[in-house]
């Protein structure tokens, strides 16, 4: 199975209506909603790239950029 390394995430502002979905369901922690309601990343190095914010995110308004590891 591939495994994929953290790069960034991409998020949409703009498209962000501040549900918290996606703070909700990240197992690490790594997204809090800032002071306009709006999702940013705070702890980017516990992000382990599960992906989980971006797939429940209902606006997608989040994409996490991963590397795919080359490993055999």
């Amino acid at each position: 199975m591939a495994k994929f390394t953290y790069k960034a995430h991409d998020i949409q502002q703009e498209w962000c209506k501040g549900c918290g979905i996606c703070v909700h369901f990240c197992p690490k922690k790594v997204l809090e909603l800032n002071e306009k309601n709006k999702v940013f990343v705070a702890h980017p190095d516990k992000c382990i790239a599960c992906r989980m914010c971006e797939f429940r995110c209902p606006d997608l308004a989040i994409e996490v950029i991963v590397e795919k590891n080359n490993d055999p």
